[in-house]
């Protein structure tokens, strides 16, 4: 079995070793820019992680992780285009860096050629990791769309908002593992089971992006903390306190909601105060606890001696704790 760092190590080489070298360049140079940036290499670990379960040899399911990569990293591409976000990793995104066209067109490349290195896994394997991809990729857009249309409404449920993270963030940790799972020869159970612990992994993972982000400390967090709060997002805190809050305190919120001018550490300082009255602090570590269990109990039922699953425990662990 491989350890995480082993796999993150054999990931960056691989990633460090595509070849862009065709012209036109300027569509291929966003791409190695935007790989090039970094980022946690978690969904093509998680492939090769579950891999790893049911077979040594990985050789087969290297490149149609990187696949997984190049694909997330696509997304966020485009995403950031659709947001018109500034920075991503600290660094200016692709459509600030050239312009919204280069960006879009780019991202358009990089889906094709994250089906070009996955379908580079064993004939065998192809119809069920392709069945798993195309549901999980168009999966993905359906989290996007919903996303975008909570942007022009104020009455965004939470089980609303929990399903829009599941399709964006949570179906892409899934299938991840589910593809590994596939390529590494396990059964249709162990592969379900697997998808399933990526699934709440990642519901986890998303809500305590939407926690560190009010109540992170910054100097470990790494980003401006109250972003969030700033740009109104439609996360679990804001809409939970929305459902909780009641006379002077709605009052109070929606004000600062629709201020259109304001001082933002002032903003941050009275929308952090009304999540800390409300409790939604304690609202969302619950169910990102909830979440956290349900993980650990589906991967539990994975048909493989502890020991093999040791690194995806320590993963999780990891996770729970984090603070950045």
């Amino acid at each position: 079995m491989h350890s995480f760092k082993e796999l993150q190590e054999i990931v960056q080489k691989e990633i460090d070793g595509l070849e862009f070298a065709t012209p036109p360049e300027g569509l291929f140079e966003p791409m190695k820019y935007i790989l090039g940036i970094g980022g946690k290499r978690l969904r093509p670990i998680l492939v090769l992680l579950s891999a790893n379960l049911f077979k040594e040899d990985l050789s087969k399911v290297c490149l149609p992780a990187i696949g997984i990569e190049v694909f997330h990293n696509f997304t966020l591409l485009h995403d950031d285009v659709m947001d018109n976000a500034p920075i991503r990793r600290n660094k200016p995104t692709v459509h600030e860096h050239w312009n919204s066209n280069v960006a879009i067109l780019s991202g358009d490349a990089m889906s094709i050629k994250a089906y070009q290195y996955i379908v580079s896994c064993e004939d065998r394997h192809l119809r069920d990791v392709l069945t798993v991809f195309n549901q999980t990729a168009l999966e993905v857009c359906e989290g996007q769309q919903f996303d975008m249309e909570f942007e022009e409404r104020k009455d965004v449920k939470v089980e609303e908002y929990l399903e829009m993270i599941r399709l964006k963030t949570a179906v892409l940790l899934g299938g991840s593992l589910k593809m590994g799972a596939v390529m590494g020869d396990a059964d249709s159970k162990d592969s379900d089971l697997l998808y399933h612990f990526g699934v709440n992994l990642g519901m986890a993972f998303q809500l305590q992006d939407d926690l560190l982000d009010v109540f992170g400390e910054e100097a470990v967090f790494g980003k401006k903390i109250g972003g969030d709060i700033l740009s109104n997002k439609k996360t679990f805190l804001l809409i939970k306190a929305f459902e909780t809050a009641t006379g002077e305190t709605k009052e109070e919120l929606n004000s600062w909601i629709e201020l259109e001018n304001f001082n933002p550490e002032e903003k941050i300082e009275k929308v952090k105060a009304i999540y800390e009255k409300l409790n939604v602090r304690d609202f969302s570590q619950q169910r990102i606890d909830e979440y956290f269990s349900l993980c650990l109990e589906y991967l539990d039922k994975v048909n493989v001696p502890a020991e093999k699953k040791k690194e995806l425990y320590t993963l999780v662990k990891r996770l729970v704790n984090r603070s950045v």
